[in-house]
């Protein structure tokens, strides 16, 4: 049970599942709701507001170099962000008076009762539901990219929004292999591939598409060579020329070394998941939208804005 104590005038100190917590008086009631590699999140109702909001206290923000861009990126990001689909920033704080004590500090947004993976794992996704969130998502993707990151985590509670900046990076930039989270990596990422582009964001964007299909991930590697291996399984093996883009030698020479992987036909794959006649699912709209996000080739891979302009039919027209 969280014991609270006095702490700065006008905050609290309270411990949370062995993690103090120190935080305005204003937030109350704090419940621990997830917690990551980077963070820890608890719910709390904002007495000021009237609202239940999110607080996420960053894991040692500060002990590194690479803990704290990745702290500034996340900070910076949120409050540049805007728009309906994709998550703000209320507030941020520390508890610390002076510089030489600053330590933590808290970021405050918008709380989400729910994500995607619960959905899906409470109700089977129609077809018109999956294009509404796949269309939110496209949305919320194009305003990211309008600032130049690369970046994606899906929350699945009406309206859709993406949320989590602690991994982003500017496009142009040489990232390492574990940005995206690795059933949703992009074959590039994978491999290495340094000056990857924010088309990796719209592979990410094919399998969650494909999981809110299937109703499980459409790539599940133990790890990242098995990752690669379940990803050839449905694309084929990759052709010489996209070997040949790969700087690095590693790489090419495993790819090399793997037996020849006939590709599948995608949309016989959606075609099983509808057999148990729960749903028809569209083989003529949803699994051409996946083929249109351009699944394995990097180059042929269609931009946000591309992918938003072909929705499928039916689909919400908007921005």
């Amino acid at each position: 049970m969280a014991i609270a104590a006095r702490s700065r005038t006008g905050f609290y100190r309270q411990e949370v599942n062995r993690t103090v917590w120190e935080v305005p008086e204003r937030y109350r009631d704090l419940k621990q709701v997830g917690t990551g590699a980077y963070g820890t999140v608890c719910s709390a109702w904002d007495r000021r507001s009237g609202t239940q909001v999110a607080i996420k206290k960053l894991h040692r923000p500060f002990q590194s170099q690479l803990f704290a861009k990745r702290a500034y990126r996340e900070l910076r990001l949120l409050k540049h962000m805007k728009h309906e689909n994709v998550i703000g920033l209320l507030d941020v704080f520390t508890a610390e008076i002076s510089l030489d004590r600053f330590r933590d500090f808290y970021l405050v947004m918008p709380f989400m009762g729910t994500d995607l993976g619960k959905l899906m794992k409470m109700e089977r996704l129609s077809e018109d539901r999956v294009q509404f969130l796949v269309y939110q998502m496209l949305r919320g993707l194009k305003q990211i990219h309008s600032v130049s990151v690369s970046i994606l985590k899906v929350s699945g509670k009406p309206p859709c929004l993406i949320l989590d900046f602690g991994l982003a990076r500017q496009a142009d930039a040489e990232m390492t292999g574990y940005v995206v989270t690795r059933w949703y990596r992009a074959p590039e990422v994978i491999l290495n591939w340094m000056h990857y582009t924010q088309t990796v964001d719209i592979w990410s964007a094919g399998c969650i598409m494909a999981e809110m299909l299937l109703g499980k991930p459409l790539f599940k590697g133990n790890d990242h060579l098995d990752q690669l291996r379940e990803i050839m399984k449905i694309t084929g093996t990759p052709t010489p020329d996209f070997v040949l883009k790969l700087q690095s030698q590693d790489a090419r020479n495993y790819i090399r070394s793997l037996p020849k992987v006939p590709k599948r036909d995608l949309p016989s794959i959606f075609s099983k998941a509808s057999s148990n006649g729960t749903r028809a699912l569209s083989v003529a709209s949803l699994p051409k939208s996946l083929l249109l996000l351009g699944f394995f080739c990097r180059l042929s891979r269609v931009t946000v804005r591309r992918s938003g302009e072909r929705p499928g039919k039916d689909a919400p027209s908007g921005p």
